[in-house]
């Protein structure tokens, strides 16, 4: 699978307020947070390292990429992980070009520019994380 990743040298705490403020700046929100290791811990009484998955949009590009096909809604909102590892935190953002391949040829050529303009703007958010 193909994503936009970092490793920054903070708590996942601390990366997710700066992730969640460079977000922000391009113009992106946090619509969902799931949060594997309290999951895990309520239903499982297992442990798990800090892991929380968010699904963060841009409502332009999500109106702009759901007017050629309201099937993209299943594309949507984009997913991030950000997880503890040893010296801080890894973020993951699932490339938007690798997950708009799952559509068809016709829409794909119609969303694709959407598609390379939130990637660009991820990874703008993701740089500024370091």
């Amino acid at each position: 699978m193909k994503s936009l990743s970092t490793i920054v040298p903070h708590d996942l705490a601390t990366t997710r307020e700066r992730f969640t403020a460079a977000l922000a700046e391009q113009g992106f929100g946090i619509l969902t947070e799931v949060d594997f290791q309290a999951t895990f811990d309520a239903k499982l009484h297992e442990a798990h390292e800090p892991h929380v998955v968010l699904g963060i949009c841009n409502p332009g590009y999500a109106k702009r990429a759901l007017d050629v096909d309201r099937s993209i809604a299943l594309l949507l909102p984009c997913s991030a992980t950000l997880r503890g590892v040893d010296g801080g935190t890894e973020v993951l953002i699932l490339d938007p070009e690798h997950a708009f391949a799952l559509l068809d040829d016709e829409t794909r050529e119609h969303v694709g520019d959407v598609a390379r303009e939130v990637k660009a703007r991820l990874g703008a958010a993701l740089e500024a994380l370091n």
